[in-house]
């Protein structure tokens, strides 16, 4: 690690006082890693779960329920478990911003600032599937991430935006009944594993910083429905960018007030640290009624046209036919894209109807089910990772140890079982990991070309 900052250690040093010995120490430490289950697919008791628990050395995270530190050694993002979905490899500290917003099924939840994942899978995988997530990345190939990570984990109650706090404010003012603001900030919680934030900090960063945070959280708070919650987070140390930021809002907002702050640091605890602050809206009067007008408009736009009906229906019969068991998320709608059939979920009151989302770049809106291709229906990679097992009609399944497995994910052809034919979902160990198109004793390799492990 290049050579910390003078600057940033004199801050430190008065920041922490006594206890700055122990916080520049940590930094010669080896760093903490970790991952959190997907809930979506797979529980604590799960044999699967137990067996990353001896593969992968996992020890539970205090601070989050589904949270495990790893062992580095145990790789476990090479792990065909990782292309299932199973979990995802989140940095420790940055647990606990998801935890503390609490977001309920049900409930018609944004993250601001959201690639490249970590929160919004956590959020989603809290949300049971059920409600709105809309998660939003302003730039384009990290919004790409952010998709291709929704996907993996098999989230269909998603929505993913690509959009500026502003623009999104001015289409969805109070909408959502919990926001989580994991702000860009100057890094500080990053020295240890990446370098050139040691190189990149300035006092004039940190500054930059605060500004464009104090820039967006209003754009957040007039999103947010009264009597909801909102979470700022950073993954940076400085107080300017924390809780003289926090102070600095809630002087200007007076409707909201501070729940509570946390601290995550990494000579207290293992890993790289964080700080988030959960803040509540006051209720107002007649928000209980605006809330059911935004409603009502919701559900008058959910009508789909005829093209979307159409598509929906060629869709059924495919289902029919190759996913008899998977009924698609409940309230939602058909949306077209050229080709592309997406299901995008619909709950009352969801701000994402037809009139509001014109005009806006969605990379992912919603689930997308497949491709209408001249009157044939071809599944998507997305919609592979949603479904369980027992919706196919026909799976092939293997160890994960198996060579089979390692030859489907450098996207070699599988002999099929005699009689098979159609489309069929490759499974390791019981979990989805993608298509396969059976004919002719051969299953044809249906896994993106830019999922393919090449190598080991």
């Amino acid at each position: 690690m290049p050579t910390l900052p003078t600057s940033y250690i004199y801050n430190m040093s008065r920041l922490l006082g006594d206890e700055s010995e122990a916080f520049f120490k940590s930094y010669e430490e080896p760093r903490a890693f970790g991952l959190r289950l997907n809930p979506l697919k797979v529980r604590a008791a799960d044999p699967a779960a137990r067996r990353m628990t001896e593969m992968f050395g996992l020890h539970p995270v205090p601070w989050c329920a589904d949270g495990y530190f790893y062992e580095e050694s145990s790789r476990p993002g090479r792990h065909p478990y990782h292309a299932a979905g199973l979990y995802y490899m989140q940095e420790p500290s940055a647990m606990i911003a998801a935890e503390l917003l609490n977001p309920q099924p049900g409930e018609i939840v944004l993250d601001l600032a959201a690639a490249p994942g970590g929160k919004t899978t956590q959020i989603a995988g809290r949300m049971k599937g059920r409600g709105l997530l809309i998660a939003n990345e302003i730039h384009p190939s990290r919004a790409k991430i952010l998709s291709e990570n929704v996907e993996r984990l098999g989230i269909s109650n998603t929505m993913v935006t690509q959009a500026s706090p502003q623009e999104l404010s001015a289409r969805f003012p109070e909408r959502f009944d919990r926001i989580l603001l994991d702000a860009p900030c100057s890094g500080e919680g990053m020295f240890r594993k990446d370098p050139d934030a040691v190189r990149e900090w300035s006092p004039e960063s940190v500054n930059a910083c605060a500004v464009r945070q104090r820039d967006i959280l209003p754009h957040a708070a007039r999103m947010l429905k009264p009597g909801g919650t909102l979470v700022y987070s950073t993954c940076t140390f400085n107080t300017v960018e924390n809780e003289e930021t926090i102070a600095d809002f809630l002087s200007r907002h007076p409707e909201f007030r501070l729940v509570r702050e946390e601290r995550m640091w990494p000579h207290l605890g293992q890993g790289e640290g964080h700080y988030a602050a959960l803040l509540q809206r006051e209720a107002s009067a007649g928000s209980a009624d605006r809330s059911a007008k935004a409603a009502s408009k919701s559900r008058k736009g959910s009508s789909a046209p005829k093209l979307e009906e159409a598509a929906v229906q060629t869709f059924r019969k495919f289902a029919e036919e190759s996913l008899p068991g998977f009924r698609l998320p409940e309230p939602g709608s058909p949306l077209l894209f050229g080709e592309a059939l997406y299901w995008l979920p619909a709950p009352a009151g969801s701000p994402a109807a037809p009139e509001t989302l014109r005009g806006l770049k969605i990379p992912r809106p919603g689930l997308h089910l497949g491709d209408i291709r001249k009157g044939r229906f071809e599944p998507a990679h997305a919609l592979a990772m949603a479904v369980a097992a027992h919706d196919a009609a026909v799976t092939a399944d293997y160890p994960a140890d198996s060579a089979e497995i390692a030859a489907y994910l450098r996207g070699e052809t599988l002999p099929a079982a005699p009689g098979t034919k159609g489309w069929g979902l490759t499974t390791v160990d019981g979990y989805p990991l993608g298509w396969f198109k059976a004919s002719d004793g051969q299953q044809k390799n249906r896994l993106p070309k830019g999922l393919r492990l090449l190598s080991k």
